[in-house]
């Protein structure tokens, strides 16, 4: 069974940083693309940043130059750092998998601006 485990979301203020993690199991990791979402109050889950099994990172254009995802093959876990984070960035972090053909997620992580 597929299982994506997120953490390390919580309150922050503007301009501070936040590492997220989604730990995994059940599927091969270090071959399989991982992907951040979001999904901020009213609005529809929208992506953040993608990672290749090669580890290659591609970031929606809001986040670029403040958010790096990266990955950690021998503890099957992806992770995004989150720099300089905006009022704007309060949502639930979600991570997504593509494995035998559907989409996994998460419970997600909630981040929230403290301002």
């Amino acid at each position: 069974q597929v299982r994506l485990v997120e953490s390390g979301g919580g309150l922050v203020q503007a301009g501070g940083s936040l590492r997220l993690s989604c730990a995994t199991s059940g599927f091969i990791f270090r071959l399989t693309a991982m992907t951040w979402y979001r999904q901020a109050p009213g609005k529809q889950r929208e992506l953040v940043a993608r990672i290749t099994s090669g580890g290659n990172g591609t970031y929606v254009d809001s986040v670029k130059g403040r958010v790096t995802i990266s990955r950690d093959n021998s503890r099957t876990t992806v992770y995004l750092k989150m720099n300089s984070l905006k009022p704007e960035n309060t949502a639930k972090y979600y991570c997504d998998t593509r494995v035998w053909n559907r989409d996994w997620w998460g419970q997600g992580t909630q981040v929230t601006d403290s301002s």
